[in-house]
């Protein structure tokens, strides 16, 4: 059991609850969510843990420096080892995103782990850090749409992307702090990525079921209402994702400490999913939507006993 906690410590197990979201989000945005779609998210949990497991591979120096009590450091977990569950699992996550989604989701995986790895080695200690992890985000929510019109995925993949860009910002200044400038930047970037889900797109399924109010008085007013929470939930979602991320930036403002910055890099990760939830929802898939925000206070309630940073 311990060796299955330092494992689990290693990939930060609890912050894949941030990950299937991003796979529906896509899926819903294509209008592509069927039997492949599970099966396309677990692709995408296996590729973000050998992502974390690569970071502290590739960070096992400067955590010997800065966080000696990290697995690799302590001595639970041999560099050996990290490196071995990292490669193994980018195996995995690639097979089974082949083996779901064919040539076309193979297609968004393989550059999808490429990034992955070249953010862990490479570039994310330079300038590039923000942006390629950005673009992992990015490519995960397209794995979704696969199978469909992709394009119309990217602005939820986009939104995704400028999601990660702000946490990734702030997590470079998880042991040194900052000062107020920068959190003061994530925030309203924040607030802008929070409009843009809160707002649901005219469709023509919302135009033709205006049409059919008109056409039957019993069924107008509950048309109206359903039409109506459908409209609410993308915004009802952002907000909770506001509430969650935009109140942990806001206290770093405050007081710009590392330890503050480290609970706004953690709010960032566990609060994905309301974000999620409502790109989801504002695809039409309701219900779904709400599922996918769900994960955000379990993830919260697991970062306590593993830290998802």
């Amino acid at each position: 059991m311990s060796r299955l906690s330092d494992l689990a410590e290693l990939v930060r197990a609890p912050a894949a609850l941030s990950v299937p979201g991003d796979v529906i989000a896509g899926a819903a945005a294509a209008g592509t969510l069927d039997r492949r779609t599970p099966a396309l998210a677990g692709a995408s949990v296996l590729l973000y843990w050998a992502g974390m497991a690569a970071n502290d591979w590739a960070d096992r120096d400067l955590d010997a420096v800065e966080r000696p009590e990290r697995p690799i450091p302590s001595g639970r977990i041999s560099p050996h080892t990290a490196f071995g569950l990292a490669a193994g699992l980018t195996a995995a996550g690639l097979g089974l995103a082949a083996a779901a989604g064919g040539r076309r989701a193979a297609a968004v995986a393989v550059p999808l782990a490429a990034a992955v790895w070249a953010y862990d080695v490479a570039a994310k200690n330079s300038a590039a850090g923000p942006p390629t992890m950005a673009l992992c985000r990015g490519l995960d929510v397209l794995l979704g749409a696969a199978g469909g019109p992709t394009a119309r995925a990217v602005p939820a993949a986009l939104t995704v992307a400028a999601h990660t860009w702000t946490v990734t910002a702030l997590s470079r200044r998880e042991v040194s702090g900052t000062d107020a400038r920068l959190p003061l930047g994530t925030l309203a970037g924040t607030a802008l990525i929070a409009a843009t889900a809160a707002v649901p797109p005219r469709s023509r399924t919302t135009t033709a079921a205006g049409t059919r109010c008109g056409t039957a008085g019993g069924d107008h007013g509950r048309t109206d209402l359903v039409a109506g929470v459908r409209a609410a939930l993308p915004a009802a979602l952002a907000t909770l994702y506001t509430a969650r991320y935009g109140t942990a930036q806001a206290r770093v403002v405050a007081e710009p400490t590392a330890g503050r910055v480290r609970a706004a890099v953690g709010a960032g990760i566990t609060g994905l999913p309301a974000l999620q939830g409502a790109l989801t929802a504002r695809a039409g898939a309701g219900l779904l939507g709400t599922a996918v925000a769900a994960a955000a206070p379990l993830a919260r309630r697991l970062a306590r006993k593993v830290s998802p940073t």
